[in-house]
């Protein structure tokens, strides 16, 4: 018995092979020329020094246009087979980015321009984009925290002799932005919507990470999330749509998803039994005075490793706002996932589940 369900194996597959076609397009340097003129089209502020390949990560890729007296420019576009909607994804963080410029003090990069598909560079080819600032930095905080000497493969771990005055500080900088992410109340749970200059709400339905994931990797169709204009207007209603979404996944997955019939049976059991727990509300006991808002922005990707840090080892920014929405306060109440950067799930569980939870 495996302590968390798999995901398809032929599904990664295959997602890897679209991701990589389209990545290696990029070889081209026709398409590179007529990706930094698009660039230029839309931000020229001074003149031109250079355009390159700056960074593939999870779910997009970014080129950097650098200029004679002024900050870099950069333009990233989701990747095909690692994001599965893309002008969502690319609306949903745009409205997100601004929204904290104008309610927070987080550094987040200033958003220059962006589109839908057809109005992307080689329509419509290269998909949706966002060209913003570029944000001056060092290094990021997951590379300053992880293990020294860890393979770049491997998943990291919170380095033990790690300096706890140092580790203080950095995590007191991170707390920072997630109790001003706590600050604004938002009415419903979902994406947020940019009406206009000043104004923003919550019209879409909650794009997360875990959603993408199980269209991408666990083999879920598409029509079972919920529609595009779905909010939810309670904690445990929106609770109990991620274990009917689970238990979806269950019946979805072609491969890897159980390894015996009494695996398939628990695993089903435990979906069920988390579904009882939200219709009788007991998920949100312990904050029913939140049960019907204000809710509070969370994003499913913030971690040190989206974080960067200049030279004083200081907050120069935060990135990757993509898979943020305004969710139940019981999100932010939890203790972060990355406090050991090991995710709690990948913890070792030879003990079983009460040795893990004394551990967690």
């Amino acid at each position: 018995m495996k302590p968390r369900m798999c995901y398809d194996d032929a599904a990664w597959e295959k997602s890897e092979e679209i991701s990589e076609a389209w990545i290696a397009q990029f070889l081209d340097l026709d398409i590179l020329r007529h990706l930094g003129c698009f660039l230029v089209k839309h931000h020229e502020p001074d003149k031109l020094e250079s355009f390159d390949f700056l960074e593939k990560g999870a779910f997009n890729i970014s080129f950097e246009m650098t200029y004679k007296n002024t900050n870099s420019a950069i333009i990233r576009l989701p990747q095909p087979g690692a994001t599965m909607f893309p002008e969502e994804k690319v609306r949903n963080e745009v409205a997100t980015m601004r929204y904290i410029l104008d309610h927070t003090s987080i550094p987040v990069p200033f958003v220059l321009h962006w589109g839908t598909r057809k109005d992307g560079p080689l329509n419509p080819e290269l998909g949706p984009f966002i060209i913003m600032e570029f944000m001056v930095h060092h290094t990021n905080m997951y590379d300053v925290l992880n293990m020294s000497g860890r393979p770049r493969a491997s998943r990291g771990i919170l380095s033990p002799d790690f300096d706890e005055n140092e580790l203080e500080g950095l995590y007191g900088e991170l707390a920072d932005i997630l109790l001003q992410l706590f600050q604004p109340s938002l009415s419903h749970i979902g994406s947020l919507s940019q009406i206009d200059d000043f104004t923003w709400e919550v019209a879409y339905r909650p794009l997360s990470m875990p959603m993408n994931e199980l269209i991408r990797l666990g083999s879920l169709p598409q029509a079972c999330l919920p529609s595009l204009d779905t909010t939810f207007d309670t904690a445990s209603s929106y609770f109990e749509s991620l274990a009917d979404l689970h238990i979806l996944h269950l019946m979805n997955q072609r491969n890897d998803a159980v390894d015996s019939a009494d695996d398939c049976r628990r695993k089903f059991v435990a979906r069920c039994l988390f579904r009882k727990l939200a219709r009788k509300q007991k998920l949100t006991e312990r904050w029913r005075s939140f049960e019907n808002g204000p809710f509070k922005l969370w994003c499913d990707d913030f971690r040190p490793g989206n974080v960067l840090l200049n030279k004083d080892s200081k907050i120069a920014a935060a990135v990757d706002w993509e898979f943020t929405y305004a969710a139940p306060v019981e999100f932010s109440y939890t203790p972060p996932w990355w406090l050991l950067i090991e995710k709690p799930e990948y913890w070792p569980t030879d003990g079983g589940l009460e040795d893990w939870c004394k551990e967690y």
